[in-house]
This record gives C-alpha cells, sequence and structure tokens, in this order.
C-alpha cells in the first residue's frame, strides 16, 4: 500500500518524476523530429496549444482545488467529505469535458484552416481529442493523490505516460506516414492519446487498491448533499484557471505586441521575427530550467499548508512557506549565478550563437524571484486566496506590456525593451504575492534569510567569476566547461549546506540518507 510522505519526501518524489520524464520528453521530441522532420513537427506543434487551451478550460482548475479540500477534510479524518469531493469533481470534469471535445471536434476545420492557416493541422486536432476527457478523469486523481499527500501515484503515472508515448509513436508515425505528414502527426497524437490512457489505467488502479472510498455506494445521494462542496472547490478552481487563462491570452498577445512595438521602433519585421526567437527560443528556456523543480515544491506544498490551516497551526504554515523559499531560492540562486557568468559559452554550445547573451546577462539577476514566486502562489491558493493570487497575475501582465510597449517601440531599446518588461513583470507579481501574504497572515521574509541569500549570490558569484577567468586564459572547449561548472556546483553545495539553506533536520526526511546522518 502507498502511504503519505513528508512535504520533503513528496516533493523529491516529484523532482525526480520531473527529470525522468522531462528527458524521455527530450528522447520523445528527437523521435519525432527524426521520423517526421520539420514539417510534421510543425504541423504537430501547431496543434499542441489549442489543445493546451482546451485541457485548461476542461479542467477549471481543480487539481489544485481538489488537492485543498480533500487535505483540509482528511485532517479532520472527515471521509464522507472527500467522496463528495470526487463524486463533484467527476460530474464537473465528466460534463466539461463530454462539452469541449465536442466544441474542439465542431471547430476543428475552422481552427486549422482560419486561425492556424494549414488545413493539414485539422487531422491532428481530431486525432488528439479524444484524450480530453482522459485527462479530466486523471486530473481528479491527481488531485486526490495530491491532498493525501501521496505523489507516488501521479510521479509514476508521468513516467510510465512517457514510456508509453516513446514506445509507440515511432510505430504509429511509420504506420501513418505513407498516407501524407498530416497523417503522420495525427499518428504521433495517438501515441500520447494511449500514454495518457495507460497512465490513467495506473492511477484508477491505485486508486482502487486502496478501497478506502467506493465511488458509486451511493453516489447521487452524496450528488444531492454536495452544494457546499461545489462552492468550497470552485472558490479555489475558478481563480486558478483564470490565472492560468491570464497567462495563455498574455502568451498569446506577446508576439503580436512585440511584433507591431519593434516596427514602430524602426526594425524590420524579419529582424523583429529573428530578435524574438532569440529572447523565447533561447534564453527563457534557459531561465525557465529551474522550474520544475519550483513546481514540484508548489505541488507538494499546496496540502500541506491545507492540511496545517485546517488544524489551525499557524505556525507551520509559516515554517512552510519559509522553507519552500529557502529551497526554491537555493535551486535557482547557481541557475542564476551560471547563466550570467558563464552567458556567452552556454548560448555558443547549446545554439551555436551567442547572440542573445546580452538578454541572458541582464535577464538572470530578476528570474531569480520567478524561481520563489511558484511557491508563494500555490501558499496562497492553499490559503483560500486564490483570487487575490489571480488579480496579482493579471496586474503583472497588464503592467509588463505596458512597459513593452513604451520601451520596445522606442529605437533606444528595442528587443532590449521585451526582456525589461519581462523582468518588471516577474519581479511585480512576486512581490505582489508576498504582499498578499504578508497582509492576510503577516508573512514576511525574516531580515537573517535575506542576508544569507544575499551572502550566497555574492559568494557563488565570486567563485564563479574566478572559475569563468581561469576557464577563458585556457582553450574554451565543451569539457573544461562542463568542468568548470562541476567545481562551481561542488563550492556551491558545501556553501549551501555551511549557510543552512539545507539542514540536517531537512536531509533526515530523506530515506536512503537516513544511515548515513544518524
Amino acid at each position: 500500500m502507498l502511504s503519505k510522505q513528508t512535504f520533503l519526501q513528496g516533493t523529491l518524489i516529484l523532482i525526480f518524476a520531473g527529470m525522468i520524464t522531462r528527458f524521455l520528453g527530450f528522447i520523445n521530441r528527437l523521435v519525432v523530429a527524426r521520423l517526421m522532420g520539420e514539417e510534421g513537427v510543425g504541423l504537430y506543434m501547431m496543434a499542441l496549444p489549442t489543445f493546451f487551451l482546451v485541457m485548461t478550460l476542461t479542467q477549471l482548475g481543480l487539481p489544485v482545488a481538489i488537492s485543498k479540500r480533500v487535505a483540509e477534510a482528511d485532517a479532520q479524518n472527515d471521509r464522507a467529505k472527500i467522496k463528495r469531493i470526487l463524486v463533484v469533481s467527476i460530474i464537473i470534469t465528466t460534463i466539461s469535458s463530454v462539452f469541449f471535445t465536442a466544441i474542439m471536434l465542431l471547430t476543428a476545420p475552422f481552427i486549422a484552416t482560419t486561425l492556424l492557416t494549414d488545413d493539414r493541422t485539422l487531422y491532428p486536432l481530431i486525432a488528439v481529442s479524444p484524450i480530453i476527457p482522459i485527462v479530466a478523469v486523471s486530473s481528479v486523481l491527481r488531485g486526490y493523490f495530491q491532498g493525501k499527500q501521496n505523489m507516488k501515484p501521479q510521479s509514476y503515472a508521468q513516467v510510465i505516460e512517457q514510456v508509453v508515448r516513446i514506445s509507440f509513436v515511432a510505430l504509429f508515425v511509420h504506420i501513418f506516414l505513407p498516407y501524407g505528414i498530416e497523417y503522420a502527426a495525427a499518428g504521433a497524437m495517438i501515441s500520447v492519446i494511449l500514454g495518457e490512457f495507460v497512465s490513467l489505467l495506473y492511477m484508477i488502479y491505485q486508486f482502487k487498491s486502496k478501497k478506502t472510498i467506493r465511488i458509486r455506494h451511493r453516489f447521487f445521494s452524496y450528488v444531492k448533499s454536495s452544494k457546499q462542496t461545489v462552492k468550497e472547490l470552485f472558490s479555489i478552481a475558478l481563480p486558478s484557471t483564470g490565472s492560468r487563462m491570464i497567462s495563455s491570452i498574455s502568451y498569446f498577445l506577446e508576439p503580436i505586441i512585440v511584433a507591431h512595438s519593434l516596427l514602430l521602433s524602426g526594425i524590420s519585421s524579419t529582424l523583429a521575427t529573428k530578435q524574438y526567437g532569440e529572447l523565447t527560443g533561447f534564453v527563457l528556456p534557459l531561465l525557465f530550467l529551474p522550474t520544475f523543480i519550483t513546481q514540484s515544491l508548489s505541488v507538494a506544498l499546496v496540502p500541506n499548508i491545507s492540511e496545517a490551516e485546517a488544524m489551525s497551526n499557524k505556525k507551520l504554515i509559516h515554517y512552510r512557506i519559509h522553507q519552500s523559499i529557502r529551497i526554491s531560492f537555493a535551486s535557482g540562486a547557481i541557475s542564476t549565478v551560471v547563466l550570467a557568468i558563464f552567458a556567452i559559452p552556454i548560448l555558443s554550445f547549446m545554439y551555436g550563437t551567442a547572440n542573445a547573451s546580452t538578454m541572458l546577462i541582464f535577464m538572470a539577476p530578476f528570474y531569480i524571484l520567478l524561481y520563489i514566486q511558484s511557491p508563494l502562489q500555490a501558499a496562497l491558493q492553499a490559503l483560500d486566496l486564490a483570487k487575490p493570487a489571480m488579480w496579482n497575475s493579471l496586474i503583472g501582465s497588464a503592467v509588463k506590456f505596458i512597459v513593452l510597449f513604451i520601451l520596445a517601440s522606442n529605437e533606444s531599446f528595442g528587443i532590449m525593451g521585451v526582456a525589461i518588461a519581462m523582468s518588471v513583470g516577474v519581479v511585480l507579481v512576486t512581490l505582489l504575492h508576498l504582499a498578499a501574504l504578508q497582509k492576510t497572515i503577516n508573512f514576511f521574509i525574516p531580515m537573517k534569510d535575506i542576508i544569507k541569500m544575499i551572502v550566497l549570490i555574492l559568494l557563488t558569484w565570486g567563485v564563479g567569476s574566478v572559475i569563468h577567468d581561469f576557464y577563458i586564459k585556457y582553450d574554451p572547449n565543451l569539457l573544461l566547461f562542463g568542468l568548470s561548472l562541476l567545481a562551481l556546483a561542488i563550492v556551491y553545495i558545501v556553501m549551501l549546506f555551511a549557510l543552512k539553506f539545507i539542514t540536517k533536520e531537512e536531509l533526515e526526511q530523506i530515506p536512503f540518507l537516513q544511515k548515513w546522518i544518524q
């Protein structure tokens, strides 16, 4: 039987699963690219944003809401409420998935020909539609397991999904490729569906193996008594969906505003596209690299804080937020220093050009606040403050676009105006989240921790500069670069322990380290 984990155990399980799925996802993209070529990958990638948007609407932010409400009910040992949460969630996601699947099938021709301007995307759009109800049910079970603070089922399910997808993508692409590249893209989508379906079967098996809740038993009597449960779920779910929709709309509007702003500054559309491609294709993926760690922390944080709130344990709530900020900062600080100091070799080795190095060096120090933003948002959601979190995201996006237009349309700034605007957005949203927590629960980061953060950054920056100077004195090559990063990482880990960013008590919560510490 799978059991409840501590906050750090659950986080580590999610981090390891995230690392494995990212690696497997990279292999999957390589396989797809090799088999279908640029054109096939283009059709496949053009269909994905539509799918992601539909899934955001279908789930209605329920995974986070379910996680919070189940954790609260579990803390009070209220099994009847947990069942009501599951019954209501299944009904909502079933109705929404059927509705949005039908909408997607009906509008697929219009999306393909008019919005995506390539009627060949019709086939992958239709092929991926059946995945909507599968992912909808998965999201309910995922929220349930998170609420029970058992991160193993969803972590194993993520890995299973990627393994199945990689195992079958080559087969389906090979079968459909003779009929045309659009059919091959549809075949790749079928492998995605199969992966999601097998991972759902695994989570259903894990859910049934516990036999603690019988969903079908007195199903409709629970529906009748679930009016308050619906309100409690939607108080979290709708603002969470709002935050995600703001991100989706912002993602959609950004290239449009950038293109027009740079055009006003006198930059040609061809150069604007090239510069924006360097920023979003080269710089941002590097800046977002540590976020899988902070996202794992966020997932584990919601039920943990919700449980503490249900038990009126304010001290534990403050400690968990402090802990998540400390760990998030520790995971992001090394990335910030490496990206800022080694920007030119990183971009050169990865992309064959260092054109975007100025933007990367400028943005890296500001994006350290992005790494603590996810845990702060999770804390707000866990404390029934999802609505303020949504408004913070909206304000951040609005200010970002205003700054973007003013600066990017000025020839003195150009594409750097876009980089500045993105950095302003990240800093503002993070500070607004901190302000919301300070206002509602009187949370603040202790001055002692702020000093430790500054010392960690300065020491790491100093050591990194020395290693960088040593690196450029000799013939710069990939092996020497790798050894330089390894040396910096070792020194950084020592400093984390010296400054107590990672404590002995936290290490003792990790099973395979307990014997070595005690």
